[in-house]
């Protein structure tokens, strides 16, 4: 791997830079009047896989979408492939194309969507740079240096590229599913680099991922909002009803009060509990991550536990309350609470949603409120798990070692990502998901970045990744 290496090292700034491209284009899924920059990052993309001679490019079309009062065309799903050698076993890699909002505003250090690259931490700042405009881009530059060396890449590779995924994927599902036995009938595995080490100093791999649903409670009673002078005392509030409701939902410490929603929940096996052994993670990397000393529970065990493994509720937000500066003293006519429940192996999110419904339907019938409950259930997705010792993660496993020169943390993660389950269910092959980023790269928030160290060594273990695949399956 010696010419690779050396190739990756001395092509880093172009890499650098062709981020940096990448990140100037604000590609904001959840915002209307970005969709045309969405539409145009998709276009860099397949300019960059036609240049590096891909072949059978095709932008799948998902439909159409009703966004802030307008329809809009969905971004397309980029489907390539770089290789079609039968003796040479197929991996598939997916990522996406598409970013959270940003904007300098925010509190960030530079204009989010201008790469900057501070040399004396050798941070990359802008939004994508490590969610996840860095890694897709990682999967091309390999492609690159085997063709800039004249070396056959040692696999087939097939990419998926969306640009929904900060928007719920919307449509993709159905697009891994017709294509389960035409485009992606020859994969042997699939490879997902769309989350982060536990830590900022060793790599790991990640083998579960939590589920999640997500909830509202509409509860409207007035016609109109009222004043809390006049009417106060005589009409049954929307406010104080929902805040009855919600707060009857989970206890400050994190316990679920929603009847039998631990009842599916996994038990830990002694297998499972050996893997909590030894991590490189210590409470301080959380009090770092949130700023603050407000763990509840006092073990890096129970935490990661209650983090990756168990379920928890989370309370998110009150649509249609006051909630500008200053006093108003008004009674909203209707309110909405948000929350949402990250699920776990074994739940499964229409029963956690029977459960919820049930008990808030509950909970608000002992009220004797006159006023009205509508209860949503507007997405919901699987959790998922995998098997550690499966030849795909012995590959990647095999490949840190090389390149990192320690054997990698197995963790799971606290957040969701649908689309691995997915691929999973659809394709029946293994799904590994191969982090290049750190816990402290800020994803989702302000001053997002990729280390350089992370983007050019995480270019260098794809390769290698794609190396062992190869000899793996040839045992």
């Amino acid at each position: 791997m010696d010419p690779v290496y050396s190739h990756i090292d001395a092509n880093k700034d172009r890499f650098i830079n062709l981020l940096g491209e990448a990140i100037a284009i604000p590609s904001v899924s959840g915002d209307a009047a970005q969709r045309p920059s969405v539409l145009a990052m998709g276009q860099w993309l397949v300019r960059q896989l036609e240049r590096l001679e891909f072949s059978s490019i095709v932008e799948r079309n998902p439909g159409t979408q009703e966004l802030q009062g307008v329809t809009l065309a969905l971004p397309p799903v980029i489907l390539a492939t770089y290789g079609t050698d039968p003796s040479k076993p197929t991996v598939l890699v997916y990522g996406h194309y598409d970013v959270q909002p940003a904007l300098k505003e925010d509190g960030w250090k530079y204009d989010p969507f201008q790469m900057v690259v501070e040399e004396e931490t050798g941070r990359i700042y802008g939004r994508g740079s490590t969610d996840d405009k860095g890694p897709i881009l990682a999967w091309l530059w390999v492609v690159e240096t085997y063709k800039a060396l004249g070396k056959e890449l040692p696999v087939n590779l097939k990419v998926c590229f969306e640009g929904m995924e900060e928007s719920g994927s919307e449509g993709l599902d159905d697009i891994i599913k017709e294509e389960a036995n035409n485009y992606f009938k020859d994969v042997d595995c699939v490879c997902i680099s769309d989350n982060y080490w536990l830590g900022t100093k060793k790599p790991c791999l990640t083998y579960g991922l939590r589920g999640v649903s997500y909830f509202m409670l509409e509860i409207s009673g007035p016609a109109k909002d009222l004043h809390s002078g006049v009417f106060g005392g005589t009409v049954h509030e929307p406010m104080t009803d929902l805040f009855h409701v919600m707060s009857k939902l989970v206890t400050p410490q994190g316990k679920i009060l929603i009847p039998g929603i631990y009842d599916d929940v996994a038990a830990v096996t002694t297998q499972e509990d050996a893997l909590y052994s030894n991590l490189d993670f210590s409470l301080a990397d959380i009090h770092n991550a949130t700023e603050s000393e407000t763990t509840i529970h006092g073990s890096v065990r129970d935490t990661l536990m209650h983090r990756w493994r168990f379920p928890s509720l989370s309370l998110h937000g009150v649509e249609g309350a006051f909630y500008a500066p200053g006093a108003k003293t008004v009674i909203p006519a209707k309110v909405t609470g948000k929350f949402s429940i990250r699920s776990v192996p074994n739940q499964t999110p229409e029963r956690i949603a029977e459960l919820v419904k049930e008990y808030v339907e509950g909970e608000f019938a002992k009220l004797k409120s006159r006023n009205t409950l509508k209860f949503d259930a507007p997405q919901g997705g699987k959790a998922w798990v995998a098997d550690v010792n499966s030849w795909n993660f012995v590959a990647a496993r095999s490949a840190i070692e090389k390149v990192f020169k320690t054997s990698p943390d197995l963790t799971r993660e606290g957040g969701s990502i649908p689309v691995t389950l997915t691929f999973q269910e659809a394709l029946n092959k293994s799904v590994l998901l191969l982090p290049m980023g750190r816990s402290d790269d800020g994803a989702h928030s302000t001053n997002e970045k990729i280390d350089t160290l992370n983007y050019i060594e995480g270019i260098k273990l794809l390769a290698t990744y794609l190396e062992e695949v190869a000899v793996v399956t040839k045992e």
